[in-house]
């Protein structure tokens, strides 16, 4: 999977694995883990605003290539 110009569909996709998962995980083991929830959507919320985001930098970190097109 490419980073597309560092917002790519992967980031999209793992934010919604980890809202989704976290809110199951709150549903059936502590409701503590909405806070993990909450953590994702402030990264989400700076991304936003700033330009950066966490997640893009650790998965150029463990690998995943830069795709170069631009939309």
């Amino acid at each position: 999977m490419y980073v597309v110009n560092g917002k790519g569909n992967l980031i999209r996709l793992l934010a919604g694995i980890f809202i989704l998962g976290s809110l199951i995980l709150a549903v059936f083991v502590n409701l503590y883990w909405l806070l993990f929830t909450a953590f994702v959507g402030v990264n989400l919320i700076i991304s936003s605003l700033t330009g950066f985001c966490l997640m893009e930098k650790i998965l150029i970190k463990l690998g995943t290539k830069k795709n170069k097109i631009s939309f």
